[in-house]
């Protein structure tokens, strides 16, 4: 069992699933939210209970789909992975990897927003409304095109690469949770998914510096080796700052649809959200930028962590901001 969680790798797992669940808190207090008594109904909880752990399984599927696509990368970069070590098989892990992408995406097509309340209606719910169905197929569909040849290894090139990372990981996933409580079919949704998706399409580089010598054997141009590790770093740091200012901005512009902010949260609370993380990611960004050349010597960079933690605490803060 223990090679198995190392495969899954569950340090990963946790911040999608609480992107979903900010996601569709989010959503529940927004002003889009259709149920006009706005209760905390068991229907509502079950829905985003459902939601976000079918995104834990998906992240922990896609973590061995790409450690059996970077088998040989690995045998480099990271010896003491479980299918290099051979502690588990290729082919027990794309049966696990297959089980776990089913577990993660059937069950989405029950998750539907108010009004639908039983599994009937669910089930037969007018087709947009199964968008984090469609969402988190896309998901899916994502990992291969990162990883294998046969579908374009995006992996290979430096912005492929990281779009491919941002667009799913970052903005879909926001949208995703919000599909569980509302429609997906308003600004907001996208304008809070594009804020997540800005920040991971610069910041997700920073797993990248300490992989450059065997990325490089293996021809993945990744940022660092495209540009040297000084000048990634100088790349990447602006994202760790300039998406959060976005914030307390999107809070005060007009939605187009409406005569509402494009975010409708606790505006207070948005702004101090958005300096807060702003101020946090420029002391990442300073860390980043203070020994460039230390990235590529350390695996774990404190960089990275400050990344992940980031991300984390602005899915709480969001959540936060959007029910207080």
């Amino acid at each position: 069992m223990k090679r198995y969680v190392r495969l899954a790798r569950p340090f990963t797992l946790f911040p999608p699933l609480l992107g979903i669940i900010s996601g569709a808190v989010c959503a529940f207090g927004s002003a889009h939210n259709p149920d006009p008594s706005r209760r905390i109904t068991w229907a509502v909880v079950l829905t985003v209970a459902i939601g976000s752990l079918c995104a834990s399984a998906m992240n922990a599927a896609s973590n061995i789909v790409n450690q059996i696509a970077d088998l040989e990368i690995d045998r480099h970069n990271k010896p003491e992975r479980p299918l290099v070590t051979g502690a588990i098989s290729i082919r027990r892990a794309w049966r696990l990897a297959a089980v776990l992408y089913v577990l993660a995406i059937a069950p989405t097509w029950i998750v539907v927003p108010y009004p639908y309340q039983d599994l009937e209606a669910r089930i037969r719910a007018p087709l947009p409304l199964h968008a984090a169905f469609f969402i988190y197929c896309v998901g899916a569909l994502a990992t291969f095109v990162y990883s294998f040849p046969a579908l374009g290894r995006t992996k290979r090139h430096w912005l492929a690469a990281n779009v491919t990372i941002a667009i799913p990981r970052g903005g879909l996933l926001k949208v995703a949770g919000w599909a569980f409580v509302a429609s997906v079919a308003v600004w907001e949704a996208w304008a809070i998914g594009g804020i997540f998706a800005l920040f991971l399409l610069g910041a997700t580089s920073t797993k990248d510096f300490s992989d450059m010598e065997g990325d490089r054997e293996h021809g993945c141009v990744t940022l660092p080796v495209r540009f040297g590790v000084r000048r990634a770093a100088r790349i990447i740091a602006p994202f760790f700052v300039l998406p959060w200012l976005a914030i307390p901005l999107l809070a005060r512009l007009p939605d187009p649809q409406s005569s509402a902010p494009l975010l409708t949260g606790n505006r207070a609370l948005l702004t101090i959200l958005g300096f807060g993380l702003a101020a946090w990611g420029a002391y990442a960004a300073y860390l980043l930028l203070k020994d460039p050349e230390d990235l590529a010597r350390t695996e774990n960079h404190p960089a990275w962590t400050h990344m992940y933690l980031l991300l984390m605490a602005a899915q709480a803060g969001f959540a936060l901001a959007y029910v207080l």
